[in-house]
C-alpha cells in the first residue's frame, strides 16, 4: 500500500479561457473541479497504475467533504483528519490562445497544536500498514518547517521507505531526517546550496552532497529535459522524448507516484526512473491534473533513455 500525505489539500478548479485580459470580464469555456494538493496529485496516478492508495492529511468543512467524496471515483481510500474550517481552493487558468497557464493558490486554514498532535497519532497508525509513504507540498498555517521532519522520522522508525517532495525551509529541515528520496528542481537546489548551479556538473555535485548526508536517492527534475538521479547504485540521467504537452501542472507529482510504485514493486532504480519518467510525460498529455492514460505511458516507456553517467 502507498500512503500519501497532503497536509494542505484543496479543490482544484481548472478554467479554460480564450485570450484572457486582465481587468476585464473573461468568459470561461470549460471548467473542471478535482481533489487537489500535491499529495493527491501523487495519489491519483498511483491508483490509475494499479496501486492500493490511502490518502491522509487535513481537510475541513464542505470543501473537505467534497475532496473526500471525489477521491472515491479514483479508488483512493480517504483517511483524512477533519477540522472545522474550510479547505482551500486552487484555481488554474489556461489561456488557449496564448498557451499560458496562470495559478491562484489560496493559503487555507490554520492547524492548531491539538489538531497536529491528533493527526500525528493517526498518521503513526496508518504508517504501520504502508509499504511506501509519500509526503508532498506545503503545510497549513500553524505548522513550522519541522512538520515534515517529524513525519519522516515516524515513517523511518516504522522501517518504511519515505519520499519527501517539498521546497524551501520544509525541504531543508526535512533532509535532516534523511528521507529515502527527495526530488528538488533546479530552483530548489539553488535555494539549498546558495549557488547558481547552471551546469550538470554543479547540479550533480549538489545532489551528491545531499546523498552523503543520508538521503538514499536524490532526483533533480529538469522539466522537459528529464531528470538526474544520484544514489548508491550510481548516477543516472533520464532523457524523455519531445511531446506536445497539454497540461504540465502536477507532472512532478506524477513522477513521485512512479517512484512510489517502483519502491512498492521492488524495481531496480533504473526501471523505477523509467517508470516515473513515463508516467510524468504521459500526465503532460492530458488536460486533467494528476491523471494519465496507461496507453500513453506504455508508448512512452520504451522511448525513455536511462543513461548511466558514473558508477
Amino acid at each position: 500500500m502507498i500512503l500519501t500525505v497532503t497536509l494542505n489539500a484543496a479543490i482544484d478548479k481548472r478554467y479554460v479561457v480564450e485570450d484572457a485580459k486582465m481587468g476585464e470580464v473573461n468568459r470561461v469555456l470549460q471548467c473542471s473541479y478535482t481533489p487537489g494538493g500535491k499529495g493527491l496529485n501523487v495519489s491519483k496516478p498511483a491508483s490509475i497504475a494499479g496501486a492500493r492508495v490511502v490518502a491522509t492529511g487535513f481537510v475541513g468543512g464542505h470543501a473537505g467533504n467534497f475532496i473526500v467524496a471525489s477521491l472515491k471515483d479514483f479508488g483512493i481510500q480517504s483517511e483524512f483528519y477533519h477540522v472545522a474550517e474550510e479547505s482551500r481552493t486552487c484555481i488554474n487558468i489556461w489561456d488557449s490562445v496564448h498557451k499560458l497557464q496562470t495559478e491562484y493558490l489560496e493559503p487555507g486554514f490554520t492547524v492548531s497544536k491539538e489538531d497536529w498532535e491528533g493527526f500525528v497519532g493517526k498518521f503513526t497508525e496508518l504508517v504501520k500498514d504502508a509499504d511506501v509513504v509519500s509526503i508532498s507540498g506545503s503545510v497549513p498555517k500553524g505548522l513550522d518547517s519541522t512538520a515534515y521532519q517529524q513525519l519522516v522520522a515516524v515513517t523511518k522508525a516504522a522501517g518504511k521507505r519515505v519520499i519527501l517532495d517539498t521546497s524551501g525551509e520544509l525541504l531543508r529541515a526535512g533532509i535532516e531526517a534523511k528521507p529515502t528520496l527527495v526530488k528538488p528542481n533546479i530552483d530548489e537546489i539553488r535555494f539549498l546550496t546558495g549557488k547558481a548551479c547552471d551546469t550538470r556538473e554543479e547540479l550533480l555535485e549538489a545532489a551528491m552532497k545531499i546523498h552523503t548526508r543520508g538521503v538514499e536517492i536524490v532526483v533533480i527534475s529538469l522539466g522537459a529535459n528529464g531528470s538526474l538521479v544520484v544514489c548508491g547504485e550510481g548516477i543516472f540521467q533520464a532523457v524523455v522524448p519531445r511531446i506536445d504537452a497539454v497540461n504540465t501542472v502536477g507532472c512532478g507529482d506524477s513522477m513521485i507516484a512512479g517512484f512510489a510504485l517502483g519502491f512498492e514493486r521492488g524495481l531496480a532504480i533504473q526501471e523505477t526512473l523509467r517508470l516515473a519518467s513515463a508516467i510524468s510525460a504521459a500526465a503532460a498529455l492530458r488536460e486533467e491534473t494528476g491523471f494519465f492514460v496507461k496507453e500513453d505511458m506504455e508508448q512512452l516507456f520504451d522511448k525513455i533513455q536511462i543513461l548511466e553517467i558514473k558508477k
